[in-house]
């Protein structure tokens, strides 16, 4: 996930949880059980206090552009959210890669597949696993790898940076590759003695 969509993420989160935390404080400061522990001079809203009583009712009944405009802020709303979901899941795995000829692709689990077949080629790797991610012009690579216990990382990297890594962007070319490794090391199983 690209640094601007994490961080546009996160600020739409911490807006709503902000809206919402302080309607939430709001709507609980009228109530006796919560307003009586408030500080003196802090703001609540009064115990007895009605939303909506009849004569504003009909003073809202009166003028004919407020059920318009709910219902254009609400589709408004609801279409921005539906934008921002379409835009989750098309940022999620790459199904294909355009190749350099009209209508001729490269599917993407493939080249993650044989990305994984090589990457478990290399010496020190028990598993790896690898799933493509961003968009047709900007690839990106999440590699796990699972290593043996005798392996060094550092020469399992650098082995997968000569083979599996620069054979995908080979494969790739001329779009930009960007590669995230994780690494793990197998877990034996412990023996019990008797």
């Amino acid at each position: 996930m690209s640094r601007l969509r994490n961080g546009t993420n996160r600020a739409a989160l911490f807006g709503a949880a902000a809206v919402l935390l302080a309607s939430g404080a709001t709507l609980a400061s009228a109530t006796g059980v919560v307003g009586d522990r408030l500080p003196a001079n802090w703001p609540r809203l009064p115990a007895g206090r009605t939303w909506l009583d009849g004569e504003a009712l009909g003073r809202w009944r009166d003028q004919g552009w407020w059920p318009t405009g709910v219902i254009v802020a609400l589709s408004v709303g609801v279409l921005l959210f539906l934008w921002w979901g379409g835009a989750q899941v098309r940022a999620g795995r790459l199904r294909e890669v355009p190749l350099g000829q009209p209508g001729v692709t490269l599917s993407g689990p493939a080249l993650a597949a044989a990305m994984a077949e090589r990457a478990a080629a290399v010496d020190g790797v028990a598993r790896a696993h690898v799933t493509l991610l961003g968009r047709p012009r900007r690839l990106r690579a999440r590699i796990t790898l699972v290593l043996a216990a005798e392996s060094r990382p550092e020469a399992v990297l650098g082995d997968l940076g000569r083979r599996a890594v620069a054979e995908a962007r080979a494969a790739a070319a001329p779009r930009v590759l960007e590669v995230d490794a994780r690494l793990t090391v197998r877990r034996h199983k412990t023996r019990r003695l008797r």
